[in-house]
Formats: C-alpha cells, sequence, structure tokens
C-alpha cells in the first residue's frame, strides 16, 4: 500500500459487504453447504493467490467471512498493496464450515475484482511517475462499488478524480453546447459556487483551451487529442491550470501522453472493465 493509502473503516464497507451477501443468499441461503456439510463441521482454509499482482481489498474479504462467522478466525498474511506472486498465501482462515464456503463467492469477488485495479494501477502509475504525471480514475465505476474501486485505485499507486457530481465542478462539451460557449458556462459556474470547488473544463480544440485560459479554469480537461496537439496544450497552459489527458489512453500509449508534460492522465478502464486478479480459497 501506498504511504497516503490507509484502510477504509468497517462502517464504510460492511453495507455493501452485506448487499453482496444478501445478494447471494437470496430466499433460502446456500442449500448446498446446508446439505452437504454437516451443522458444525471446521474448516481450515487459505486464500491464496494464483498469478502475480497487487493485493486490495484484504479487509473486504475478511468481512465477508466474520459477517458468516463472527467467531472465525481470519489471520491477514498480506497487506493491501503486497506484491503477489502465484502461490502467495494471503490470509488464513479458521472457522465454521458451512459459513466460510458461504461467503467463498463474494470474498473472491470483491478481492479479484479490487486486487486486479490495483495490479492494473501500479505499473502505469510507476511508468510515468518520472515525468511528473500521475494516473486517476474516473467516475466510469460499477453501480455500488465506486468507493471501493477508487480505494483500489489509490492502492495501486494511483489518483482519484470526483468521487460524485458535487464535489467539484466538471463542464464537458454538452454542457458548454447548451450553455451557448466556454467562457458562458465558465461564468456561470464561478457564479454558482462556492470558492472551495474546483472548476474543470473539458475542451477539445486549441481554440477553446485559449478562451479558457482567458476565464480562468483550474482545470483543463484535454479530451481525446493527439500527441503534437496535447504537447502544444500543456505549452499554452504553462503552468496556468493543472492539465489533464483522457480520451482512450492505454498501457502502451501513457508514457508518450506523459512525456507531453501533462499532470495527469484520467482512464475509466481502470474500474469500468479491468481483469479479475485470479485469486482462490483452498482447503489446508
Amino acid at each position: 500500500m501506498t504511504a497516503t493509502t490507509h484502510s477504509l473503516p468497517r462502517i464504510m464497507i460492511e453495507p455493501v459487504v452485506r448487499a453482496a451477501l444478501l445478494e447471494d443468499l437470496g430466499r433460502s441461503g446456500d442449500i448446498t453447504s446446508q446439505a452437504v456439510v454437516p451443522a458444525g463441521t471446521p474448516a481450515h482454509l487459505q486464500l491464496v493467490a494464483r498469478e502475480s499482482g497487487v493485493l486490495a481489498g484484504i479487509e473486504v474479504a475478511k468481512l465477508a467471512f466474520m459477517l458468516m462467522d463472527e467467531n472465525c478466525r481470519f489471520h491477514v498474511l498480506c497487506e493491501d498493496g503486497a506484491d503477489l506472486h502465484a502461490g502467495t498465501v494471503i490470509a488464513d482462515i479458521q472457522g465454521d464450515a458451512r459459513a466460510m464456503l458461504t461467503a467463498e463467492r463474494t470474498a473472491l469477488n470483491f478481492l479479484g475484482h479490487l486486487s486486479g485495479i490495483a495490479s492494473a494501477t501500479r505499473p502505469i502509475a510507476q511508468a510515468i511517475a518520472p515525468y511528473g504525471t500521475t494516473v486517476s480514475c474516473t467516475r466510469k465505476t460499477l453501480p455500488g462499488m465506486r468507493m471501493l474501486q477508487k480505494y483500489a485505485v489509490r492502492v495501486g499507486g494511483g489518483s482519484n478524480h470526483r468521487f460524485g457530481l458535487d464535489d467539484a465542478v466538471l463542464i464537458k462539451d454538452n454542457h458548454v453546447a447548451i450553455a451557448g460557449g466556454v467562457r458562458s458556462a465558465l461564468t456561470r459556474a464561478k457564479e454558482s459556487v462556492g470558492h472551495l470547488v474546483k472548476i474543470e473544463l473539458e475542451v477539445d480544440t486549441l481554440e477553446q483551451l485559449d478562451e479558457a485560459l482567458q476565464c480562468g479554469v483550474d482545470m483543463v480537461l484535454l479530451d481525446n487529442m493527439p500527441i503534437p496537439m496535447l504537447k502544444e496544450a500543456v505549452q499554452r497552459i504553462d503552468g496556468r491550470a493543472i492539465s489533464e489527458a483522457s480520451g482512450g489512453i492505454t498501457p502502451e500509449s501513457a508514457i508518450a501522453v506523459a512525456q507531453t508534460g501533462v499532470n495527469q492522465i484520467a482512464m475509466g478502464w481502470l474500474t469500468h472493465s479491468v481483469r479479475v486478479l485470479d485469486i482462490g480459497l483452498d482447503s489446508v
């Protein structure tokens, strides 16, 4: 885990984990475990990585087991942010067999998905760091999972963009079109929000950028610009606003984008379509 990343408190993650368990339990509970496993049977299990990656979500997985068996012993062997390799034992678990098997899929769903996000974020964050650029996520998150997905991005060394519609102003192309132009949109935003609220404007032409800089803006989102245009945009900004590149940026193209001098690179796929990290639950 990075030095600035702190585990989320239980009060924040418990509603999400409870909802996932309730969805899985349905109307009759775990009828397979009830039928196959005698009541009171103990289980000794381990969470084990099947491939290399970065761990994220261990406390979420732990809570899934604890909610099913509050007396289970869940010994964390790897903390969030740890480098994993195939065969790494992440946690040792002992508890009621029925409860452990009931919690298994929910725990692994969270752990694999969040670790997948952290694993995808870290190499990008490390690759672009020498250029003074950071990678951030977006609001393209799975419903109900935003808090956890953004946490996983931080574990991987990335930063978070807006958490919602209410914590910063982001004027996009449709806002500009409906407002009647860049100047009108920025003027209205400044008149509406408080002095602590940052204002970011999305631009896709250098002409829009020039107008935004004349009006004054905290941050500029340079959308789908080719590398030469990005370089020119950063030169025109010249430190007067934070620059953010967005639109179809991949791990392969991230370094070239960072070399233009942009402050931030936004990648929506880190949360909406990242591959899960393969983690299993093995009986000991």
